[in-house]
């Protein structure tokens, strides 16, 4: 495969949800290393992030981004990502190969008749939708985005710096049984938004040895 050299450079929108997740179910898919950080008694944040870089970006592909918990590893405090889906081999292997993502190929499907809706599939299997009721923008943002993955005895911490219109979102978020995002859980989003007229750069990661 061949994939851009770091930074990357990234056009489009996103969606990002925010739960509360158990953490004792999410514990097996953090490092031990890693200190899981408790938002309220046994709970702490996740969420999905889905993101659509078209024009403009130096790859045009289709994101699932699951954080499974808040950590913190090294006095640095960020979401720690168990699954990645991406509907682009190039996306797909640079993920793994640059950021130590367990980044797998999927099916993405974005309607906009009505409202927002994203259905992502790999095979025949449903992992998540996404469905968007209605969204209420607000103002232009600048935003620090420090996030972690594991990959062997490697783990990742790599930062993203984006620029967007936000906004406040009305959506629901369904896991199916099935699914490999159960961890999650079946909670509602308590908070949804979007990232509008995105711009984003991820940088290379820095790596440490667990």
């Amino acid at each position: 495969m061949t994939y851009p050299s770091t930074p990357w450079k990234l056009q489009g929108y996103a969606y990002q949800t925010l739960q509360l997740v158990d953490t004792k179910s999410i514990r097996t898919l953090v490092p031990t290393e890693m200190e899981i950080y408790n938002i309220l008694p046994g709970k702490t944040l996740g969420g999905v992030y889905l993101a659509c870089y078209g024009s403009g970006s130096v790859l045009e592909y289709s994101e699932l981004f699951v954080a499974a918990a808040l950590v913190c590893y090294a006095g640095c405090l960020g979401l720690f990502c168990s699954h990645v889906y991406v509907d682009n081999a190039d996306a797909a292997a640079a993920g793994c190969e640059i950021w130590g993502l367990p980044t797998q190929m999927a099916d993405f499907s974005w309607s906009k008749t009505k409202h927002l809706c994203c259905r992502v599939r790999q095979q025949q299997r449903l992992l998540c939708t996404l469905e968007v009721d209605w969204q209420l923008l607000l103002w232009q943002q600048s935003l620090a985005l420090p996030s972690f993955s594991a990959n062997g005895s490697n783990l990742f911490l790599f930062e993203g710096e984006a620029e967007c219109r936000l906004g406040l979102v009305s959506a629901r978020l369904a896991v199916p049984a099935q699914s490999p995002l159960t961890n999650l859980g079946n909670s509602q989003p308590w908070l949804t938004i979007c990232a509008q007229s995105l711009h984003l750069v991820a940088y290379e990661p820095k790596i440490f040895v667990l």
